[in-house]
């Protein structure tokens, strides 16, 4: 394994940065990369020789300029490997037990918003534990994941779309307010936590990670929806908003798919 360190002069914000990550990512030797923007220097972690590396720098046209290249120890990525299994791990427990959490009571209470939310959950931990898998992979690799995290997510929605409109058709028993909303504020609690987790990590920026933090905050937004839903089915009396934010909950999935395969 070896580090090779470049200045780049013209790396002077965060869009060199993102434009320089996109022309490295089918780079398949690069094992990290490490940004540094107010020394315009990058330190990139790699497998075999850097002449590609190079050469994919040079085409950016930033001035890009090779200023060392040593042997590097295996701690400084397995140190940053460590760190991300174990934050994966915490989200991917906390995430799993919620979606068997939400399933139940969503069940119980005859709520398609908690039902929804719960698959979202469950969306969610396949995410996570996908992470896990190629963690110390090739960046290539972990944009693969990204994508299959997406193609999941509108699998789900899909799944979920039907179930709202076979309950628009037929007749439903009024969902129980009291423990959608409930059940509603732990999920804001757990998700705030996760969220907090990831806006930590010094790896948030890779792209398997961003799309971790993408379906995190999508889950705060569903868990608010859900709330507002339960206030609206125990004052009108109607499962109606109920059915509403479930539906909102699929396009809000939606969404957070396609964003994710945009990375």
């Amino acid at each position: 394994m070896k580090k090779t360190l470049f200045n780049i002069p013209k790396m002077d914000c965060p869009s060199e940065e993102n434009l320089i990550r996109i022309k490295l990512e089918g780079v398949e030797v690069i094992k990290k990369l490490d940004f540094d923007i107010d020394k315009r220097e990058l330190l990139v972690y790699h497998i075999d020789n850097s002449e590609e590396i190079e050469s994919k720098l040079y085409e950016l046209n930033f001035g890009a300029k090779k200023i060392s290249s040593l042997e590097a120890q295996k701690e400084e990525i397995e140190n940053n490997n460590g760190s991300q299994r174990k934050l994966l791990w915490t989200v991917l427990i906390i995430n799993f037990s919620f979606f068997i959490l939400e399933l139940l009571t969503g069940l119980i209470s005859k709520s398609m918003g908690l039902v929804a939310d719960s698959l979202d959950m469950l969306a969610d931990s396949f995410v996570y534990g996908l992470s896990l898998m190629v963690i110390g992979s090739t960046l290539i690799k972990k944009k693969r994941v990204s994508k299959i995290a997406g193609y999941s997510q509108i699998v789900l929605a899909v799944i979920g779309f039907i179930e709202v409109v076979r309950r628009f058709i037929g007749n439903e028993y009024l969902p129980d307010f009291s423990i959608m909303i409930t059940v509603s504020i732990l999920s804001i609690i757990a998700n705030g936590v996760c969220l907090y987790l990831f806006q930590k990590s010094n790896d948030k920026k890779e792209a398997h990670m961003k799309a971790s933090m993408i379906f995190t905050s999508n889950d705060i937004v569903i868990n608010f929806g859900v709330i507002v839903a339960g206030l609206l089915v125990y004052s009108l009396e109607s499962n109606i908003p109920d059915l509403v934010i479930g539906l909102i909950v699929f396009v809000i999935v939606v969404n957070g798919a396609i964003r994710i395969l945009k990375i």
